[in-house]
């Protein structure tokens, strides 16, 4: 596959399965945050001193993909996705709330809004958390405009958020 094919010059992308739309359509901001989201998890599981935490974020890296591929899905293709289990399901939601939880046993919440950059790799988290949440409130405008068929893909992004700003606490101990 080419580094480029020029079909983008124009300001125009593909979505998946079919369908082009400019680059500044709700859907690209959606899924380009969704991306920026994944490239921060990045940096903070490079910098992260912890492999219990670079494990997770690994896996939280490979699952955006699949948000990121619900929100680049027009409607007409979505049961391509379902067919494929390429969708966010209870059990991905699930399983970052039981990861919560964990993390939540072994260490003292703060009762205060917390000032990032105790280190780098909590730091990092911090700032994918605001990606992620940002890509949260892209993907509620999607939603409510209907382009969004899946209710938990706004479920998992908000308890990624939640999860991943755990998991900067968790990196500071």
């Amino acid at each position: 596959m080419k580094t480029f094919n020029k079909r983008g010059d124009s300001g125009e992308t593909s979505l998946l399965y079919g369908g082009r739309v400019p680059k500044s359509d709700p859907r690209c901001e959606a899924y380009g945050t969704i991306d920026e989201a994944v490239s921060a998890l990045g940096l903070a599981r490079a910098l992260s001193k912890k492999e219990r935490i670079r494990d997770i974020l690994y896996l939280i890296q490979q699952e955006l993909f699949i948000v990121g591929s619900e929100l680049a899905t027009v409607a007409d293709h979505y049961d391509k996705l379902v067919a494929k289990h390429k969708v966010v399901t209870e059990e991905m939601v699930a399983r970052l709330e039981t990861l919560i939880e964990e993390f939540e046993k072994e260490m003292e919440m703060p009762k205060l809004f917390i000032i990032p950059g105790a280190s780098p790799g909590s730091a990092a988290l911090d700032l994918a958390r605001t990606i992620i949440r940002r890509a949260e409130r892209r993907a509620v405008e999607l939603k409510n405009e209907k382009m969004v068929p899946n209710e938990r893909v706004l479920q998992y992004l908000n308890r990624l958020a939640d999860l991943v700003f755990t998991l900067a606490r968790y990196e500071e101990i």
